[in-house]
């Protein structure tokens, strides 16, 4: 089939665009200049073009710039942007002009388009134009950064966030469940004093809340965006108020307090916030590949490895071996942590480039964000309920390797001394004997002593054993 177009103009001449395209000549030139990965922006991004634009014509119509008729048309299609029904119109690769020109460009034209034809113009006549009316009071290098921060804030509170919270309960759930469970602690892979499976457990919930009130303080921080900066950060052609009346309407739209930027000049050239929010999403990712690591090592088995809990047995874990059955939701999760680090080294390069009044990395740096946000509460859902959810304890397991675990020797300080206590450890890794049954045979302490010293689980608790 031969694809029809229609001509349209920009400031470097005509462009020939798909006649069924609400996007326009600017879009278009960047169609043919970055035909580089087939990677575009989210969703959420999308939606957050569309809610600052939305947002600058209710301001724009507010200070009188914009009469009401073309500002209720604006509005009306800015909303068809934030609810998906044009996502397919937004054709641009993520890997183009740093400061997202382009893609701000790809909105303007869409939105104009569309509300020109519902003022019953001609696509493509600009009756409403894509700069003068939808991008009025704003420029891409504010835009862009502001629906950076708006989409990565909404996608922190509305997914993430709460994603580790039905995590953390979970984690919780288990340390009650298991907390009865005494087992051999470890520290550098090796057997160490004992410790509750329970409270394992807690320590991963512990780090998951930490993790919530990291991502908390970085979400405030992306609560400042950068529109009303312009083109430098000066405010050029930018009305007194604008700023004030297109942040309330945002705020407004998304249920999420934003707030004008303290210095319009520092979130232009520097994206030190989100590198920030970055940073918060990465600590996150580090927590979570030790949580599921460990459970992973635990689960270990079934004969030769650790075996101290049973993972569900969700599918066959290998194409040869019949009844195997492997740790699969901590490896997506593994990958899923990977991933996000990675992205974090992206956030981390982009946010280098703020050169003098303008970051020169955004496209790349959003992906980044909101791919790390959207997978890391993709992740979090899916291990809590495939795995985390089913996880039980191998309780004869736990006290057979308890039972022969040497450091229970640590128990014995205070009675016969570290040196004593050593000699018994050693004997018994040596020969394979309980801490017990050493001390008893080299009779240092008396049955009713070792009652009272070898109790494990009041080894799980602050306190000298014995007294």
């Amino acid at each position: 089939m031969t694809e029809t177009y229609r001509i349209e103009k920009d400031s470097l001449g005509e462009m020939q665009v798909p006649s069924d395209a609400l996007y326009g000549a600017q879009t278009q030139r960047a169609v043919l200049n970055f035909p580089i990965s087939g990677i575009r922006f989210p969703r959420g991004f999308i939606a957050a073009l569309g809610i600052t634009k939305q947002a600058a014509a209710k301001a724009n119509r507010d200070l009188g710039l914009l009469d009401d008729a073309k500002a209720d048309a604006i509005i009306a299609s800015a909303q068809r942007v934030i609810d998906g029904e044009l996502d397919d119109q937004f054709v641009l690769d993520i890997f183009q002009t740093g400061s997202g020109t382009s893609t701000n460009m790809n909105a303007n034209e869409v939105i104009a388009n569309l509300t020109t034809e519902r003022l019953s113009g001609e696509r493509g006549s600009k009756l409403i134009h894509p700069n003068d009316h939808v991008n009025m009071s704003q420029s891409s290098n504010d835009v862009i950064p502001t629906a950076m921060h708006v989409a990565a804030r909404v996608a922190i509170e509305g997914e993430l966030i709460p994603a580790l919270v039905a995590f953390h309960d979970a984690l919780q759930a288990q340390a009650a469940v298991l907390d009865d469970v005494v087992k051999s602690g470890r520290t550098h892979l090796m057997d160490a004093t004992p410790v509750r499976l329970g409270q394992e457990f807690g320590g991963y919930a512990a780090q998951i809340r930490k993790g919530i009130e990291r991502l908390k303080f970085a979400s405030d921080e992306l609560a400042e965006v950068a529109l009303g900066g312009t083109a430098t950060g000066t405010g050029i052609n930018c009305p007194p108020g604008f700023a004030e009346k297109a942040i309330a309407y945002m705020s407004e739209a998304t249920g999420l307090t934003f707030r004008e930027a303290e210095n319009h000049l520092e979130a232009q050239a520097a994206k030190d916030g989100y590198v920030m929010a970055a940073g918060a999403l990465n600590t996150l990712a580090v927590s979570l590949l030790k949580i599921v690591n460990d459970i992973r090592h635990l689960s270990s088995g079934p004969t030769s490895g650790l075996a101290e809990i049973r993972l569900p047995a969700i599918q066959p874990g290998s194409s040869i071996m019949p009844g195997k059955v492997n740790p699969v939701m901590s490896e997506a999760m593994m990958m899923v942590c990977a991933r996000v680090m990675g992205n974090h080294v992206t956030i981390t390069v982009g946010g280098q480039h703020g050169n003098f009044e303008l970051n020169v990395m955004m496209p790349v740096m959003a992906h980044a964000m909101l791919e790390s946000i959207s997978i890391l509460a993709g992740g979090c859902n899916a291990f809590r309920v495939n795995c985390l959810a089913g996880i039980e304890a191998d309780r004869d397991r736990c006290r057979e390797l308890l039972e022969l675990n040497p450091s229970i020797a640590t128990a014995l300080n205070s009675a016969i001394g570290y040196d004593q206590a050593a000699k018994v450890a050693k004997k018994s890794a040596s020969e394979r004997k309980s801490v017990r049954e050493a001390a008893k045979e080299m009779g240092l302490l008396t049955d009713a002593q070792l009652d009272e010293y070898l109790n494990v689980r009041d080894m799980t608790e602050p306190g000298v054993p014995g007294q």
